[in-house]
């Protein structure tokens, strides 16, 4: 099976950085993207940054603060966060394209990310 564990949210004050971590675990042949999408209550779970095969794409309202960085060695994926704001408040899902025994997305558990003003 394979799980991906999420760390790394918390509280924190407008204008100030936290850094996700998501790692993944398991029987894995390959992970062909990663990426972070959030959902804030009463909204739709949205796409924060993805990564594939070297490249890195994000949503319009996170660009210039936000940083996805991947360590293919660990199966780990990053997201730092800068210049935090309220609307940022959500809980950050990681999600895998993954390959094993056949090929499926998989999401983690969620983090809480509150940033109060």
């Amino acid at each position: 099976q394979v799980q991906l564990v999420e760390s790394g949210g918390g509280l924190v004050q407008a204008g100030g950085s936290l850094r996700l971590s998501c790692v993944a675990s398991g029987n894995i042949f390959s992970i062909n993207l990663m990426g972070w999408y959030r959902q804030a209550p009463g909204k739709q779970r949205e796409l924060v940054a993805i990564t594939r095969d070297g490249s890195t794409a994000y949503a319009d309202s996170v660009k210039g603060r936000f940083t996805l960085s991947r360590d293919n060695a660990n199966n780990t994926v990053y997201l730092q966060m800068n210049s935090l704001k309220p609307e940022d408040t959500a809980v950050y899902y990681c999600n895998a394209d993954i390959t094993n025994w056949a090929r499926q997305f998989y999401w983690g558990q969620g983090t809480q990310v509150t940033v109060s003003s």
